[in-house]
């Protein structure tokens, strides 16, 4: 099923090379837009409420990729698509892959918005969903690394806010 999914998705990469490119721009750069919307929150939305928001997003996303994703790399080694299936990707990555790191960071920052407001937090998975499958696109993860990193990012981000929210009660 994850073969079928992959080359489903990456079947579609190099057919167009302006739609390689715009595949490449949300697979490397789309997850910086996404921090930066998150952020804007803080200025424009200037409520516990939204601050909140940003601190849990960006701390899950931290601590989704920085901390869950190592943790799975360093005991579970997935080859990433292009070594198995040996071509050339349309963007480099040289670590293991899964979860997907972008995946978990992408998802967590969504969740975190999710949780304080549903609007916001539907188009941020959206832009997360894009980043996932560009990732599948430019042939360096596959379906279940993205799925699994979804998983870790939305978990993490449900957890960040438990604990937030045990510690904010307690003072």
């Amino acid at each position: 099923m994850d073969l079928y999914l992959f080359n489903k998705i990456h079947g579609l990469a190099g057919l167009y090379p302006w739609f390689d490119g715009i595949g490449v721009f949300i697979a490397e750069a789309m997850i910086f837009v996404l921090v930066i919307l998150i952020a804007c929150l803080w200025f424009l939305k200037p409520s516990v409420r939204y601050r909140m928001a940003v601190v849990i997003a960006f701390a899950s996303a931290i601590i989704a990729r920085l901390v869950v994703v190592e943790i799975f790399h360093l005991f579970y080694h997935h080859l990433r698509p292009f070594l198995v299936l040996g071509f050339q990707p349309l963007i480099s990555n040289d670590s293991w892959s899964f979860p997907s790191g972008h995946a978990s960071a992408a998802f967590a920052l969504a969740t975190g918005v999710y949780l304080y407001d549903k609007k916001l937090g539907v188009i941020s998975y959206v832009i997360a969903l894009f980043i996932g499958l560009s990732r599948i696109y430019a042939g360096v993860h596959w379906p279940s690394d993205v799925l699994a990193g979804a998983v870790v990012g939305i978990l993490t981000a449900i957890a960040i806010k438990r604990g937030a929210e045990k510690i904010i009660r307690s003072f």
